[in-house]
């Protein structure tokens, strides 16, 4: 009787990695050995406020969560991993990028984008991208700067109208 309710708590375990994994944008993988409790629970929180998880799973769990998803992962699901779930793409890489930077205990290993395999070199690609309030300043400073020269050069022609 034990082990069929055990079993059934890991299918059920199994299914919720699966579903998390499916509804995630982002999903990468880390290994947290070496940070403290503390450590953690700032990463936590950080990503909570990007709309983000980070959840501990034991690994065999986790390797058939991705055998049903079809997706090969086995050479990164030794030692102590954690895997952190974003609704959103960049935000989730930004904020563990960030974090990994600070704390070198924490080792970005590799990633699931948009249902894609990606390595560490990806990830880092989509930490170096503008957030999305820097691109909208960017956009918005490139505008500007055409307006202005028009403003200038509409200014200019109606001084040399005034001179005839």
């Amino acid at each position: 009787m034990a082990s069929t309710e055990k079993l059934k708590v890991k299918n059920e375990i199994v299914k919720k990695i699966t579903d998390s994994i499916k509804d995630s944008e982002a999903v990468i993988l880390v290994s947290y050995q070496g940070l403290t409790v503390a450590d953690l629970s700032e990463l936590r929180t950080n990503l909570r406020n990007s709309n983000s998880e980070l959840r501990i799973y034991k690994n065999t769990l986790v390797k058939r969560a991705l055998d049903d998803l079809k997706i090969d992962l086995d050479e990164f699901l030794e030692g102590p991993n954690a895997i952190v779930f974003g609704k959103e793409l960049l935000e989730p890489i930004k904020e563990i990028s960030k974090f990994a930077k600070e704390h070198d205990k924490l080792e970005i290993r590799v990633g699931i984008i948009s249902g894609k395999v990606a390595d560490l070199d990806i990830i880092n690609e989509y930490a170096s991208i503008p957030s999305m309030e820097g691109l909208l300043t960017m956009l918005a400073r490139g505008m500007m700067e055409h307006v202005s020269n028009l403003a200038i050069g509409l200014n200019l022609y109606a001084e040399k109208l005034e001179e005839k």
